[in-house]
């Protein structure tokens, strides 16, 4: 694993890590390695995952949810 487990990151820290993971998370995409994905990705999931853990019961917007997407309609054709 690379970094801090993030068990371990205080909760201010676990944002800060999630706020950069998200930033970084297009451009490794589109131009990392095979390696460099596979690692964003385990992180990603290790953080997310601890934020939802410490998070169960955070607030969700309905136009987020299958059922609010399907109450706005079709997008823009």
């Amino acid at each position: 694993m690379t970094g801090v487990h993030p068990d371990q990151l205080d909760d201010q820290q676990l944002m800060k890590e999630l706020e950069s993971i998200h930033r970084t998370r297009h451009d490794t995409l589109l131009h990392g390695s095979s390696e460099a994905l596979r690692t964003h990705n385990e992180r990603m999931a290790q953080l997310e995952g601890e934020y939802l853990r410490r998070h169960p019961r955070r607030p969700v917007v309905s136009g987020r949810t299958r059922e609010g997407a399907r109450d706005r309609g079709p997008g823009p054709s």
